[in-house]
């Protein structure tokens, strides 16, 4: 067995995060379409031989330690000698990856050399792509099943030896509205692992095989050990904690519950979610692997936020998530927002262990990514548009300050919204407000951070789809701490036609209509001062 010393293990662990943040910069210099390349929508991660994380660069938490389902699910499926020299795969599959369909990843194996060698590990990339031909362009807010968000591919090789397997980059492409831009962010992600394999063999190549195992070794010890550290300071009993979304999109009237239950014992934390609501007939559902990755967002922001993740990560934590649950979705679940119930997830499992690490947590945000999508065919060009943003709003307060302002959802992380000069440049729209919306955080000691408010002008006839959360179980303060504002949408203010809504499907939309967008703010920590 190799013995290999700090500095040296150090060198190695920096050496593999910074070829996966080249990895991610090929990826968004590369990229098509502006959800990439300007609101950032993807992560990398560099994989060993037995699928564990060696280094993830800054991007989405929500994928926190679930690339490597892709590349597991492969290997289960076709054996471990599936993988072959210059070969890279696509993957969408919602119940595989957890995410929805237009979430893709881009992985391929690592050789010692270009042309075979020993198997060295993998090279793994998620990105959003706009539009993979669901029933409605980008996605549906009102999808009943996954048969209608878009094209769903298993497993499925598209480059063989390092050629192209054109027949499936075509089948692809002509099921997607946009197929030009969305073949170029297909070659972004195939530039991305490339970069990835190119980065990992140069640093195996220095060091040897065995030094670079045995620098793994060490720091996945390094981590675990400090995981279990923090997780010791945490007194063993069970706590709760539950909320719900406003509704699933298609049965407006029913909130969905989310329920929480949290076990600390013997050195191990256990996170139980059984107890949520069944899957729904709307597109709130997730995959499991979501479910768990949210959940490792919590545990790391509470016991390890300073600790970089890899392999090492989460060897104390355990998930149990119900399948046909509306965390653990099954065939044919529509799974097209995934995503709002984790923002919540991540939130109640602060508020279950706040009285047990009453330091470490935060007051609830605002939670969601309160998603803004605009489609039609501009008159600048002729051409068919689409435009997807997510919208920023307040935090939570913590005991040793206010939560912040403006800021994305605690599931986005990297993810950013869309520049105001990029969006009226690119679609027919023009911005006329962007700013803080002052008070909408909640009072307490601290207040909460405040939400934003978000006003469009529409410059051209068009559709607009919306789904805005959390008016239900708005973001909570904790220790006396007052929630903060709930969000709200208004189509054109003050004019007769004015009309409130927080969703909405393809809905039409004239030339000179207003909609304006306000986030919610964070909750408050503490007894507000008089």
């Amino acid at each position: 067995m190799t013995t290999i010393d700090p500095v040296r293990t150090e060198i190695i662990r920096c050496a593999l995060l910074q070829a996966a943040e080249d990895m991610n910069t090929t990826l968004i210099r590369s990229a098509y379409t502006p959800t990439i390349y300007e609101a950032k929508d993807c992560a990398v991660a560099i994989l060993d031989r037995n699928h564990d994380v060696l280094g993830q660069s800054s991007g989405l938490p929500i994928f926190l330690g679930n690339l490597e389902e892709c590349t597991r699910h492969t290997e289960r499926r076709f054996s471990a000698d599936v993988w072959q020299p210059g070969d890279v795969w696509v993957l969408n599959d919602a119940y595989v990856a957890g995410a929805h369909l237009n979430d893709v990843t881009v992985y391929a194996p690592i050789f010692e050399r270009e042309d075979g060698g020993e198997l060295l590990g993998f090279a793994a990339s998620r990105a959003h792509w706009i539009d993979l031909g669901s029933k409605d362009p980008g996605g549906s807010m009102d999808s009943t099943s996954i048969h209608q968000e878009g094209l769903r591919l298993g497993a499925t090789r598209i480059m063989a030896g390092g050629v192209p397997v054109q027949p499936v980059i075509d089948l692809i492409a002509d099921n997607s509205r946009f197929p030009e831009p969305l073949v170029g962010d297909l070659r972004a992600q195939i530039a991305c692992v490339r970069t990835g394999a190119d980065r990992t063999r140069e640093v195996f190549a220095r060091w040897g095989l065995e030094t670079v195992h045995a620098a793994r070794d060490a720091y996945f010890a390094q981590t675990t050990a400090l995981e279990a550290s923090a997780l010791s300071t945490l007194p063993d009993g069970e706590y709760t904690a539950d909320g719900c979304l406003d509704n699933d999109g298609i049965d407006l009237d029913t909130p969905i519950r989310i329920r929480v239950r949290v076990q600390v014992a013997d050195g191990r934390i256990r996170i139980d979610l059984t107890e949520s609501a069944d899957q729904t007939a709307g597109p709130v559902n997730c995959g499991a692997a979501q479910a768990v990755a949210a959940c490792r967002v919590a545990y790391k922001a509470l016991l390890s936020p300073d600790v970089p993740l890899n392999g090492g990560s989460f060897r104390h934590l355990d998930v149990d998530v119900r399948p046909g649950s509306v965390l653990g979705a099954i065939e044919p679940a529509a799974v097209q927002y995934y995503y709002s119930h984790l923002g919540l997830l991540i939130d109640l499992v602060t508020k279950a262990l706040a009285e047990a690490m009453p330091d470490a947590v935060a007051a609830a945000s605002y939670g969601d990514s309160l998603i803004v999508q605009m489609m039609g065919t501009d008159p600048r060009t002729g051409r068919e548009f689409l435009s997807q943003e997510a919208t920023v709003g307040g935090w939570g307060a913590w005991s040793d300050g206010d939560g912040e302002s403006a800021l994305i959802n605690n599931v986005n992380g990297s993810l950013r919204d869309m520049p105001v000069e990029v969006l009226e440049t690119l679609f027919p729209v023009r911005v006329e407000r962007y700013e803080v919306r002052r008070g909408s955080g909640g009072a307490g000691a601290h207040r909460g951070g405040d939400g934003v408010v978000r006003e469009y002008v529409f410059e051209a006839d068009q559709e607009l789809s919306l789904w805005w959360e959390r008016s239900e179980t708005p973001a909570w303060g904790l220790f006396g701490g007052e929630s903060g504002a709930t969000p709200q949408v208004t189509l054109n203010p003050g004019r007769p036609d004015e009309r409130s809504l927080l969703k909405a499907n393809a809905m039409r939309v004239r030339q000179g209509d207003v909609l304006r967008c306000e986030s919610g703010g964070g909750g408050g920590y503490g007894v507000p001062v008089p």
